[in-house]
């Protein structure tokens, strides 16, 4: 059974044009979608037109590469591999700024599109790690760690870059007054501070732990000293 299609024209900030990037998406449809071997490409160009919307600054095509670069330094750690980088592909495939069903939305767009043409426990395997980037709850297994640390090791960047990766999401939540938006984002900072530990996997705390806590706390400052506060 072959996934469902809009026909759509392209976005010109999609990243289409990216062969490394397709041959690679190429090969793990294939792999673990081989029901759907010959959708791969049409699958590619779908998911490209979503990380192409003109609305994202932040969840862009350039967030799942960098991810995915992530993920090649840890992919020997995961129990199942190939899981985890699907879930990244789609994790942010459907993205609303301020919307709660984003991770929902994604990965039930993975289920539709694989309906008939995987295994089914590797589609709940990677349903539930898409739902389990909302950060809402504590990764349980190897998987679902990595998985997380993945998608916040931004935070651990240099203080420029972290940044610069803030005002990008920002720029996501344009509708949103200042005093609204940086009063949730004080509050989602904080309970990732109060976290017995930011990342969950040895691999993400030895590397990044303590530039990603020492970010947080100085934004924390500079957001107060500012008047902001997470009411």
């Amino acid at each position: 059974m072959s996934p469902s299609f809009r026909t759509t024209s392209s976005h010109p900030n999609d990243p289409t044009s990216s062969k490394g990037d397709r041959a690679r998406w190429v090969a793990l449809w294939r792999r673990a979608v081989p029901g759907a071997f010959n959708s791969a490409e049409r699958v590619f160009t779908e998911l490209a037109r979503f990380y192409g919307e003109p609305h994202r600054r932040y969840h862009t095509w350039r967030h799942i590469e960098r991810c995915l670069e992530a993920f090649d330094q840890i992919s020997p750690l995961a129990d199942h591999p190939d899981a985890v980088e699907m879930a990244l592909w789609f994790h942010d495939a459907i993205y609303t700024a301020g919307a709660k069903d984003n991770e929902w939305r994604s990965a039930e767009l993975f289920r539709e599109w694989s309906k008939g043409c995987a295994d089914s426990s590797f589609r709940d395997r990677v349903h539930r790690l898409i739902m389990i980037t909302t950060h809402r709850e504590i990764p349980n297994n190897v998987d679902e760690r990595l998985l997380v640390d993945i998608d916040l090791s931004s935070f651990g960047l240099p203080w420029d870059e972290f940044i610069e990766d803030g005002q990008q999401i920002r720029a996501e939540f344009a509708q949103l007054s200042d005093e609204v938006y940086f009063s949730a984002l004080l509050r989602f900072l904080l309970s990732l501070l109060n976290r017995p530990v930011f990342f969950f996997s040895d691999y993400f705390q030895q590397r990044y732990e303590q530039a990603a806590r020492a970010n947080v706390r100085r934004l924390i400052e500079n957001l107060r000293d500012r008047g902001h506060a997470s009411v």
